[in-house]
């Protein structure tokens, strides 16, 4: 997606811009972070000192700051899409301290899984509807291996060839491939033959691995993580990032997480939009710790729009925060919110989620975002624009059902 075009000429931008610095200058005193503000305004990169100071700084500036980035890049454009989930199972053979989704195969009680049929079903229950994506994620069951889903994402392809396939975290895939005895690259080349568009963000948490070793020992490392999606975008697979934050981390785990990522990023381009999802302590083995605060989130979102400066997108998972703090956050840097969902993700629902039924349809997403004043924007997976539903009358649908 590109850039919202300068609005007028060159005097009007050069207006603009003075408007806003001196908009985000009158809320600090301090002239390490009016420094900072220059350098985002000019486009220069901050370094990590400068984002751990902005961790520091009053919520009112960091979020007019990130703000300021957000109009500048996508003007009052907010991305939706039109989607759906496939969770296969919740049995996995990780035992991560943070999930209140996942059963170990021993722990009978909650499990479920899915044959290939019955996910069939589900993307078949869709034929008809205006859906661009199906995101599937799940458990790492250690009887599911690559060349099953190989085969079903090939029976996906061959069903509705248009739908975006957007499947696996780098943990399932890690997984996969040491099962089959596959480079990261063989493996994702197979899938991508039988159909893999893109890569999802989830199983980042957070880089550190002092912290990742105490959350989520038994998982793919750190490294294997930024490979795999490094390895995926020499491939033409695009993916996006998350980072897992609010838990036993500090703002100094934070900088590290997404100064790794803009690494990559430099590197490849391939990273689609940044997703900071939030610790929620229902059902799991950390649920003695605190949640953070609304405050919080908007700050950590505003600080990842200006630190993550070669990534074109952040995104706010609504339902993990809700609608409410969606819309505001839309103020902090954000422009883009998911999609309609439709009531088929429980990963974050059953971690304790604002959003207990995450289901939207499209007229009520748009008017989430209309209601803020900016401007519903339906994308593809890939940002490409589907429409804009600024003017849309939905009175002319025959259903507004996503």
């Amino acid at each position: 997606m590109q850039s919202a075009p300068p609005k007028g000429g060159a005097f009007s931008v050069s207006i603009r811009i003075f408007a806003h610095m001196e908009q985000v200058f009158n809320l600090t005193t301090d002239k390490k972070l009016k420094a900072i503000a220059e350098k985002v305004i000019a486009t220069e990169r901050i370094n990590n000192e400068e984002g751990l100071m902005l961790y520091q700084a009053d919520l009112a500036f960091v979020g007019a700051l990130a703000n300021y980035i957000r109009e500048e890049k996508h003007d009052s454009n907010t991305y939706f899409n039109r989607n759906f989930h496939i969770e296969p199972t919740n049995i996995c053979v990780f035992d991560c301290k943070f999930c209140s989704y996942s059963r170990l195969l021993k722990q009978k009680d909650g499990q479920w899984e899915l044959t290939a049929d019955q996910m069939f079903d589900i993307v078949k229950s869709y034929d008809g509807q205006p859906v661009t994506e199906v995101h599937i994620v799940g458990g790492v069951h250690p009887k599911m291996g690559l060349q099953f889903f190989a085969d079903i994402l090939k029976r996906i392809k061959k069903h509705r060839p248009d739908l975006h396939i957007k499947a696996f975290t780098a943990v399932e895939l890690e997984y996969m491939f040491r099962k089959a005895k596959l480079s990261f690259a063989d493996g994702l080349k197979l899938l991508k033959e039988h159909g893999l568009d893109s890569l999802p963000g989830g199983g980042a948490e957070i880089f550190d691995e002092s912290i990742r070793n105490q959350i989520a020992e038994d998982k793919c490392t750190s490294e294997q993580w930024l490979e795999i999606h490094e390895t995926a975008h020499q491939l033409g697979i695009p993916s996006n990032a998350t980072m897992l934050y609010g838990h036993l981390e500090n703002y100094e785990h934070r900088i590290n997480h997404m100064h790794r990522l803009r690494d990559v990023q430099d590197r490849t381009n391939g990273f689609n939009t940044f997703i900071p999802l939030k610790f929620r302590n229902k059902d799991n083995q950390m649920s003695h710790i605190a949640e953070v605060s609304v405050i919080e989130d908007l700050k950590n979102y505003a600080v990842s729009r200006i630190y993550l400066d070669n990534f074109s997108h952040i995104k706010a998972y609504w339902p993990m925060i809700g609608r409410t703090t969606t819309q505001l956050s839309l103020s902090f840097g954000v422009d883009d919110i998911d999609g309609t969902i439709d009531d088929s993700t429980k990963i974050y629902t059953m971690a304790g989620s604002e959003e207990q039924i995450p289901k939207l349809t499209t007229q009520q997403l748009v008017e989430l975002i209309k209601n803020v004043k900016r401007t519903p924007i339906e994308r593809d997976t890939l940002y490409n624009i589907v429409k804009n539903y600024m003017d849309y009358d939905f009175a002319s649908e025959k259903t507004t059902l996503a």
